[in-house]
C-alpha cells in the first residue's frame, strides 16, 4: 500500500516470521507458554516480597515493583502477538500501534531506571552499610520507584508523538512482530538518518545513562568487595549481586544491539529475535534468575508453598 501522507494511514500489517509459515500454531504455543511463566513467575516475586517478614527489605521492596513493571511490559506486547497467531489477521489500527508503541517505550524507560536504582541500592548496601538504613529508608525507596514510573513518560510519549508525525511512503507492512520504533522508522520518507536520530537519542538518554550508572555502581561495589578480610563475606556480597547484574547483561545487551547498533536490511530477522529476547524471554527468566540465586527467595517461596 502506498501511503503518501500520515492522515492516510488507516492501519499497519505485523508481519510476525513470514519466514515461517509452517510454524505459526507452534509459535502460539510457544509465546502462550512464556506469557503464563512471565505472570506465574513473577506473580510470585510479587507476592512473597509482600507477606514474607524476612523480604522487607529496600532490596526486595524494588524486586517486587521490577517484577510487577515486568507483567504490564509483557502485557503491552504478548496478548496481541497471540491473538495475531491464533487468527492470522495481522491488521493493527493506526491508534492502537500509537498506544502499544508508547506504552511499550515508557515501560522499557521505567524498567532502564529501576534496574539502575537496584544498582543504586546495592551500591549503598554494600560500600555503606552503616548508613544504608538512613540512606535507603522508606520514603527514598517511594520516591525512587515513583521517580522511574514517571521519569520516562514525557520524552517516550514525545517520542510517540514524533515518529507518528513521519510520513510513510513506501508501505504500511512492518516486518516485526509489535509496534516498535526501528521498524516503522524505516517505513517513513525522507532522510533515514535524520529520522533515526530521535530513536537513536532516546536509546542513548534511557539505556546508555543508566546503563552507565549501573557500570560505575558495580566498579565501586567490586573494589569495595575486594577489600574485604573474609572470603565468606567477599563470596556473600558478589552473591547478593550475580542475579541483578545478568539481568542488566540480557536486557541491555539485547536493548543495544537492536537500537544502537547500524541497521541493514541483512538483519532483520536478527533485529526481531533481539526484540522478543529484551521484551519475552528476559522477562521470563528474570524471576527464575533471582529465585535460583537467592537463598531467602528460596525460603520464602517453600514457606509460601507449604502454606
Amino acid at each position: 500500500m502506498a501511503i503518501s501522507n500520515i492522515t492516510e494511514i488507516v492501519d499497519f500489517i505485523l508481519l510476525g516470521f513470514p519466514e515461517l509459515p509452517n510454524l505459526q500454531g507452534f509459535l502460539f504455543w510457544l509465546f502462550l507458554f512464556i506469557y503464563l511463566c512471565i505472570l506465574i513467575g513473577n506473580g510470585l516475586i510479587i507476592v512473597i516480597t509482600k507477606v514474607d517478614p524476612s523480604l522487607q527489605t529496600p532490596m526486595y521492596f524494588f524486586l517486587g515493583n521490577f517484577s510487577f513493571l515486568e507483567i504490564c511490559y509483557t502485557t503491552v506486547t504478548i496478548p496481541r502477538m497471540l491473538t495475531d497467531l491464533w487468527t492470522q489477521n495481522k491488521h493493527i489500527s493506526f491508534l492502537d500501534c500509537v498506544v502499544q508503541l508508547c506504552l511499550f517505550l515508557i515501560l522499557g524507560g521505567t524498567e532502564c531506571f529501576i534496574l539502575a536504582v537496584m544498582a543504586y541500592d546495592r551500591y549503598v548496601a554494600i560500600c555503606k552499610p552503616l548508613n544504608y538504613p538512613l540512606i535507603m529508608n522508606h520514603k527514598v525507596c517511594v520516591q525512587l520507584v515513583v521517580g522511574s514510573w514517571i521519569g520516562a513518560v514525557p520524552i517516550q510519549v514525545g517520542l510517540t508523538y514524533q515518529i507518528f508525525t513521519l510520513s510513510f511512503c513506501s508501505s504500511n507492512e512492518l516486518n516485526y512482530v509489535f509496534c516498535d520504533a526501528p521498524p516503522l522508522v524505516k517505513l517513513a520518507c525522507g532522510d533515514s538518518t535524520l529520522n533515526e536520530f530521535p530513536v537513536f537519542a532516546n536509546a542513548v538518554l534511557f539505556g546508555m545513562i543508566p546503563f552507565t550508572l549501573i557500570l560505575v555502581s558495580y566498579i565501586r561495589i567490586i573494589i569495595t568487595i575486594l577489600k574485604l578480610p573474609s572470603a565468606t563475606g567477599r563470596q556473600k556480597a558478589f552473591s547478593t549481586c550475580s542475579s541483578h547484574l545478568i539481568v542488566v547483561g540480557l536486557f541491555y545487551g539485547t536493548g543495544i544491539s537492536t537500537y544502537l547498533l547500524p541497521k541493514s536490511k541483512q538483519t532483520v530477522l536478527l533485529e526481531k529475535i533481539l526484540s522478543l529476547f529484551y521484551s519475552t524471554v528476559t522477562p521470563m527468566f528474570n524471576p527464575m534468575i533471582y529465585s535460583l540465586r537467592n537463598k531467602d527467595v528460596i525460603a520464602a517461596l517453600k514457606k509460601l508453598l507449604c502454606k
